[in-house]
């Protein structure tokens, strides 16, 4: 390989036939002694646009095929412009620079051309140079050399993590990897789980119970998981009134002393609840939107006067305190109960991590956006961040996820997308130049994402996700098989 040009942050490179390379390939462009170098990444690959390329390509093509003879070549020219019509320019980017063996984000070391010495840098050499230390591993995959990709729990403590990509790509396939990861590494996860597809984890691909299956569970709405009005706090219902069911101001003053006077008789439970709105004296309009809302929530199945059926979410959230998932699944939950259902979720666990008794919360909630406000991603990501709640998103809609939440993301897991649209929304988003994401995503296989962020150190990587031996819940049903 030689060294051709460089401007700016990019470099181009003249690669030979012979010379393996890919996109997302990382080189080392060194000067002769060794002292200094540049890390640079492959982004995009091309035919060497040499002059009279395209008069020797049409010169050699088959319409001279019927001239009768014999081709001479004692010089072996013919040899020496095949290499040439073959060679590829590839255009990289700087990532580092090498100095003396120690790794600076600038680039205004320039490598002589004539003396250039350019090498293929593994991307396990690439990491230890960066001083990653895997105190709590977490194997992701493969890297294009067939090697483990191994990164640290750690890197997705404390952050906000985005997987995207288009439907098919693997999304959820990464999210259950690193759901396990976590659990494995003993973390506490709790999954928004939109289409069923978490339900099999606590089994292999054969169906029989693997070393997760006790600490993977599984609460579906209205079946095991039920609450009893005395479970809830007032703070935590006027949320679900307010937000998820949009309780005008005035009626919500009216319910907090309801729920009051219930309180002061001991008489919490959702008849005597219905019974005192209907003897409630206030305005007909006030009690119609009360009546309303109160069989919404009745018909939700959510809730019971039973404790024998309840549910105690906190119990299930302190077993998973050494390691453990708990599922909601929202699979065949009407769009309105899965507003209720995780606005209690999401109030619940604020109220356990402000009073400590969960030191910390993974958050992985699949298509978010068909179930939080607008106004919950920036508390998600700030204000939750405080108490202890991290979370990770899952979306084949990158647009429907605000710009300034993407800025924010430590992490981003990105798949396939061919839509120029998505491509623009996730590139102005990410930490890495816009033309690395859309050259590089543009030509991902299904199963392969380019890896940015912390966990890597901040070094864009291409990687096949790797095989995960649980049930496959969630794929796509198909009438021809």
């Amino acid at each position: 390989m030689r060294l051709y040009r460089k401007e700016g942050t990019t470099i181009q490179i003249i690669s030979y036939p012979h010379e393996e390379v890919q996109k997302g390939t990382y080189l080392t462009v060194e000067d002769r002694n060794g002292a200094n170098s540049l890390i640079v990444q492959v982004i995009s690959i091309e035919y060497a646009n040499v002059p009279g390329i395209l008069e020797e390509l049409l010169r050699s093509c088959e319409g001279y095929s019927w001239v009768q003879g014999e081709d001479l070549d004692p010089l072996q020219i013919a040899t020496q412009v095949d290499y040439i019509q073959d060679a590829r320019l590839l255009t990289c980017k700087i990532r580092a620079t090498n100095h003396s063996g120690k790794l600076i984000s600038t680039c205004s070391w320039l490598p002589p051309r004539s003396s250039a010495i350019i090498k293929r840098l593994p991307i396990e050499k690439l990491l230890t140079q960066t001083n990653v230390k895997n105190a709590i591993p977490l194997n992701l995959g493969e890297t294009t050399e067939k090697k483990e990709l191994v990164v640290d729990a750690r890197t997705l403590d404390g952050g906000l993590n985005i997987i995207t990509g288009k439907k098919g790509t693997g999304k959820s396939h990464i999210s259950k990897l690193l759901t396990l990861g976590l659990v494995r590494s003993g973390a506490p996860v709790v999954v928004l789980d939109l289409n069923g597809e978490y339900a099999g984890l606590g089994r292999n691909a054969e169906g029989r119970p693997n070393e997760f299956h006790h600490k993977v569970s599984i609460l579906t709405p209205g079946e095991n998981l039920k609450l009893t009005l005395g479970q809830l706090r007032l703070s935590v219902m006027m949320t679900i009134l307010v937000n998820a069911l949009s309780l005008p101001g005035t009626s919500a003053r009216e319910f907090r002393r309801i729920w009051r006077f219930l309180e002061e008789k001991g008489a919490l439970s959702m008849l005597e609840l219905g019974e005192t709105i209907k003897n409630w004296k206030c305005n007909q309009h006030v009690r119609d939107a009360l009546f309303s809302r109160y069989h919404t929530l009745l018909g939700s199945g959510l809730f019971t006067d039973d404790s024998t059926f309840a549910t105690s979410l906190e119990n299930s959230l302190l077993k998973t305190r050494v390691g453990g998932a708990i599922i909601i699944n929202l699979r065949d939950t009407p769009t309105v109960d899965r507003l209720i259902v995780v606005e209690y979720v999401l109030g619940r666990l604020v109220e356990l991590l402000s009073k400590r008794k969960l030191r910390a919360v993974f958050l992985l909630a699949e298509e978010a956006h068909l179930y939080l406000r607008e106004t919950y991603w920036n508390d998600i990501v700030t204000r939750m961040r405080h108490f202890g709640l991290f979370t990770t998103f899952i979306t084949n809609q990158p647009d429907t996820i605000r710009e300034n939440i993407y800025r924010q993301a430590d992490n981003l897991f990105l798949f396939n997308f061919n839509n120029e649209h998505d491509l623009e929304t996730v590139s102005r988003a990410s930490k890495v130049d816009v033309e690395t994401v859309k050259s590089v995503a543009r030509d991902l296989p299904p199963y392969h994402c380019l890896v940015l962020g912390k966990a890597v150190k901040d070094f864009p990587v291409v990687i096949r996700v790797r095989y995960l031996d649980v049930q496959v819940m969630g794929r796509t049903r198909l009438f021809f098989s």
